[in-house]
């Protein structure tokens, strides 16, 4: 088994304050949780694989990320750095690229031209381009027979449909045959987010991460529901994830990346420590 990732997410917003962390429940209700270059640095310090800096409003707001911080948060860190948020055209790409991340992370502009993910895979490599799907559950399967339809945990029949626009917008685009396109057009990996699950504790929606993991050849970061370290074990054994991200549990000082990290070493997952 290849050693398993713990990601810390930063969803920032642009303020009176020049961007601050955030962090609500399926993606409203923010409350703040501070500097997002203090705690850049403080997950670096931890221990953590990587960092991921989502710019939550840029989309909604229609304008660009913010470089600024993204270059200082650059700056104190020594471990990848993936950006996202507000990433419409090759040239914020290169932009992102050049401020410091290692990654750059398309949702809203991929639905919208998913061009933009073969032209910047091409340009930068595949290395580089995350796609970050955002999906909510759809019971209605009557009317979605083309859909993906799975098994959720209670045994309802369920499809998993793409969000937009910070999770505002639905597309009736079905998640899993979005993310093999995605995989087809040439993204490195996917960022996959169950709005259901966001910031509730409840632990990751295993019946779409599994899915994903098991069709895909491409790596599959979990996001949304981590509690504790327990549901990040269940999102590697049961959702077959390469990676887990998590942010409250982490922003909000409950545990550290290494308190994480040692509860998967002792239940035998390959870790970096």
């Amino acid at each position: 088994m290849l050693t398993k990732r713990i990601i810390p997410c930063l969803d920032v917003t642009l303020d009176e304050a020049g961007g601050t962390v955030v962090k609500g429940i399926e993606f409203v209700d923010l409350r703040k949780a501070g500097d997002p270059v203090e705690l850049a640095k403080r997950y670096n310090e931890q221990g953590a694989d990587e960092l991921v800096f989502l710019d939550i409003t840029a989309s909604h707001e229609g304008r660009g990320t913010m470089v600024d911080v993204i270059e200082r948060t650059a700056d104190e860190v020594f471990i990848p750095l993936t950006v996202g948020g507000g990433i419409n055209s090759i040239e914020d790409v290169r932009q992102i690229l050049r401020a410091g991340a290692d990654k750059v992370s398309v949702n809203t502009a991929a639905v919208k031209n998913p061009q933009l993910i073969r032209e910047a895979s091409e340009i930068f490599g595949a290395q580089c381009i995350v796609t970050a799907i955002d999906c909510r559950r759809n019971t209605n399967v009557e009317d979605n027979a083309d859909k993906t339809i799975l098994e959720l945990e209670d045994g309802t029949p369920a499809w998993y449909e793409v969000v937009i626009y910070g999770g505002r917008e639905p597309t009736g685009l079905d998640a899993v045959q979005w993310a093999k396109k995605v995989e087809e057009l040439g993204a490195g990996e996917i960022l996959l987010t169950s709005m259901a699950r966001d910031g509730t504790y409840d632990g990751f929606d295993i019946p779409i991460t599994r899915k994903l993991s098991e069709e895909l050849e491409i790596p599959i970061i979990a996001s949304g529901g981590a509690g504790n370290p327990e549901d990040i074990y269940n999102g590697f054994i049961d959702g077959k994830a390469d990676a887990a991200l998590a942010a409250s549990i982490f922003h909000f000082g409950e545990y550290t990346v290494r308190d994480v990290k040692e509860h998967l070493k002792e239940k035998d997952i390959p870790v970096r420590l």
